[in-house]
C-alpha cells in the first residue's frame, strides 16, 4: 500500500496506489490535489491510506446529491409500496433538492443537513410558508439517512453524514377524534345513506381509507362474520392504483359485530338491485363499495363525501382517517387489550399502537386501578371506603 505527495504548481497533491484493475491488469491510483501546504497534504494522505486499509476509501467524484438521489437512488429502490415511493419523490423534489441538490455528494456535511432542517421547521410548508411539523422533518431525515447509507454502501461516500445529525424533536400534533357519542351521532345522520355500511365499517373496525376503497367481496365472509382487507387502493401522483398492505400485519382478518354484519348484507342486496337496474352497462369490479354502475369509487371522493356528511351533521370537522383514531381511542377506553387493538388496526408492532394512542393511557391507568380493586375486594368494600374517605385495609389486624 503505497502513497506519496508532490508539489504541483502552488499547491500540493497526494496519490495512492489502490491496487490492480481486474480488467486491464494495470495499477490503479487515486489522486487528490489543491492542498495549500505540504503538512495539510500529508495529513490527508494519511487519512486516505487509513481509509484504504479499512476499505472505505472512495473514488473522488463530482456527482451531486441531486444526480445521486434522482438519477440513481430512487430508480434503484425495490419492494416499496407505490404510495411510499411517491412520498419519497415528493419530499426529495420539494424539500431537499431546492436547498441541497447542487452540492457534490462527497461534500455534503452535517452542517448542510442541520441548516435544511432548521429552514423546514421555520418556513418549509409550501402552501403558506409556515414551518413544518417536527414529525414531517423527521420523515425527511429518515429518507436522507437511508439514501446516504446506500451511497456509502455503493462506494460513493466515505460516511453517512446523517449519522452525525439529530433530527428535530417535538410532540406529535394532537389527534382530532370524536367521542363515542359523536360517532353515534354521525352514524345516525348517515343511516339512510347509500354507503352507510362503509361508514359503519370504518367506525367499528378502524379500516384505512385505502382498505375501504379496495375491499372486495372476496375479502368478506358474511357466513363467518369476518372481513380481511387484502388489496388497498391508494392514490399515487393523482392516479389510483392497487397496492400491497401497508405492513405484513395489515393482511389481517377482523371479526365483525352483528350490526356491521347486517349492514353489509343489506348493502350487498342493494348492490344486486343496482346491477339489475343498470343492466348490461354495469361494471363488475368485485368491489364492495362502488358507484351505482359498479365502477370503483376514487378514495379522495370517499373523503369528500365524509366531510360533507360531517358538516351536515353539525359535528367537529375531522378527517376520515381520524375515525380510525376515534375507533382506537374508544376501544382503549372500553378496556380492549392494546394487543388486540394493534392487531385489528394492522399496526406493525404494539409499540406503534401505544405510542400513537399514549394520550389515552393516563385515564386507563386510573380505570385499571379501580377495576382490579373491585375484582379483588368487591364493590361493597370499595364503595364503603370511598364514602368514608379512608384508606383500604392492607392486611389482617395484629391486635
Amino acid at each position: 500500500m503505497r502513497g506519496s505527495i508532490y508539489k504541483r504548481g502552488s499547491t500540493w497533491t497526494w496519490h495512492v496506489d489502490v491496487g490492480v484493475d481486474p480488467v486491464t491488469g494495470k495499477r490503479k491510483q487515486q489522486t487528490k490535489g489543491g492542498f495549500k501546504t505540504k503538512r495539510e497534504c500529508q495529513a490527508a494522505l494519511n487519512d486516505a491510506l487509513a481509509a484504504l486499509r479499512a476499505g472505505t476509501l472512495v473514488k473522488p467524484s463530482k456527482r451531486t446529491l441531486e444526480s445521486f438521489l434522482v438519477g440513481e437512488w430512487l430508480p434503484a429502490l425495490r419492494n416499496l409500496r407505490p404510495s411510499t415511493l411517491s412520498n419519497y419523490r415528493t419530499h426529495i423534489r420539494t424539500c431537499v433538492l431546492p436547498a441541497l441538490g447542487p452540492i457534490p455528494l462527497q461534500q455534503l456535511s452535517p452542517v448542510h443537513l442541520n441548516a435544511l432542517y432548521q429552514t423546514l421547521l421555520t418556513q418549509g410548508r409550501l402552501r403558506d410558508g409556515h414551518g413544518m411539523a417536527p414529525k414531517t422533518v423527521q420523515n425527511i431525515h429518515a429518507i436522507l439517512h437511508r439514501a446516504l447509507k446506500d451511497a456509502m454502501r455503493w462506494g460513493y461516500a466515505a460516511r453517512n453524514v446523517a449519522d452525525a445529525v439529530d433530527p428535530p424533536k417535538g410532540l406529535p400534533a394532537e389527534r382530532q377524534v370524536w367521542t363515542p357519542e359523536q360517532l353515534r351521532a354521525f352514524l345516525s345522520h348517515v343511516r339512510d345513506d347509500r354507503l352507510y355500511a362503509a361508514w359503519l365499517l370504518v367506525a367499528t373496525t378502524g379500516l384505512r381509507r385505502a382498505e375501504l376503497a379496495g375491499l372486495r367481496w372476496l375479502d368478506v365472509d358474511l357466513a363467518a362474520g369476518r372481513v380481511s382487507p387484502r388489496r388497498p387502493r391508494v392514490v399515487v401522483d393523482y392516479t389510483v392504483v392497487e397496492s400491497d398492505a401497508k405492513t405484513p400485519k395489515g393482511r389481517r382478518s377482523l371479526a365483525l359485530d352483528l350490526a356491521t354484519l347486517a349492514a353489509l348484507k343489506a348493502h350487498q342486496a342493494r348492490q344486486a338491485e343496482e346491477k339489475t337496474i343498470v343492466g348490461s352497462g354495469y361494471r363488475e369490479s368485485g368491489l364492495v363499495f362502488t358507484m351505482p354502475d359498479g365502477s370503483p369509487i376514487h378514495p379522495q371522493r370517499i373523503s369528500a363525501w365524509f366531510l360533507q356528511h360531517t358538516h351536515a351533521a353539525g359535528l367537529p370537522r375531522i378527517r376520515l382517517h381520524d375515525v380510525r383514531h376515534s375507533y382506537a381511542t374508544a376501544a382503549l377506553a372500553a378496556g380492549v387489550p392494546p394487543k388486540v387493538i394493534s392487531q385489528r388496526l394492522g399496526h406493525a408492532t404494539i409499540a406503534i399502537t401505544m405510542d400513537t394512542y399514549s394520550h389515552v393511557i393516563p385515564g386507563l391507568d386510573e380505570q385499571a386501578a379501580e377495576t382490579v380493586a373491585r375484582l379483588i375486594l368487591g364493590d361493597g368494600e370499595v364503595i364503603a371506603n370511598l364514602s368514608a374517605n379512608k384508606p383500604l385495609a392492607t392486611g389482617p389486624s395484629t391486635d
